[in-house]
C-alpha cells in the first residue's frame, strides 16, 4: 500500500468502518491502484495504517474473503483475488451503488431525466478537465 493509497482514507459515521474499508479496497482495484494477485497489508498493519481497531480490520478482511475479493492461504500474506469475474464486477458494483445513492437524493426534486443527464455531463466533463489526472477530483 503506497503512501498515496494510505492517505486517501477518511471515514464517515453513517456506515460501519469495516464496510468503508472494503469499499476502499474495491475502489483501489477499480482504479487500478492494486491488481489481481497483489499482496495487501496484514490485518495489524492495516489497522495501524488506517488508524482503526484491529478487530475492525479483521472484520473487513473476513468480509472481503467471504466476497471472494481476497485470498488468504495459511500464513501467507492475503492477496487480491485473481478471479477476473469478481474483479470485473467491482467497477460495475461501485457505479451502481453511487447512482442509487444519487437518484435517491435527487428524485424528490422531480427534474426531467434529459435535464439531469445534461447537468451530469456538463459537471462531469468540467471537473475531469480541472483534475490533474483527468479523474475524480475528491
Amino acid at each position: 500500500m503506497t503512501e498515496e493509497q494510505k492517505s486517501g482514507v477518511s471515514f464517515n459515521i453513517r456506515e460501519p468502518v469495516y464496510i468503508q474499508v472494503v469499499r476502499y479496497f474495491k475502489e483501489q482495484i477499480a482504479t487500478g491502484q492494486i491488481g489481481a494477485g497483489d499482496k495487501i497489508p496484514s490485518r495489524r498493519e492495516l489497522a495501524s495504517i488506517m488508524k482503526i481497531n484491529a478487530n475492525t480490520a479483521q472484520k473487513a478482511y473476513k468480509e472481503m474473503e467471504e466476497q471472494g475479493l481476497i485470498v488468504t492461504e495459511g500464513n501467507s500474506p492475503s492477496r487480491i483475488t485473481q478471479d477476473q469475474q469478481i474483479l470485473s464486477s467491482i467497477r460495475a458494483e461501485l457505479i451502481e451503488s453511487a447512482v442509487d445513492i444519487f437518484i435517491g437524493s435527487i428524485r424528490n426534486i422531480q427534474i426531467p431525466v434529459e435535464e439531469l443527464v445534461d447537468i451530469i455531463k456538463t459537471k462531469y466533463t468540467s471537473e475531469r478537465k480541472l483534475s490533474p489526472k483527468g479523474g475524480d477530483t475528491r
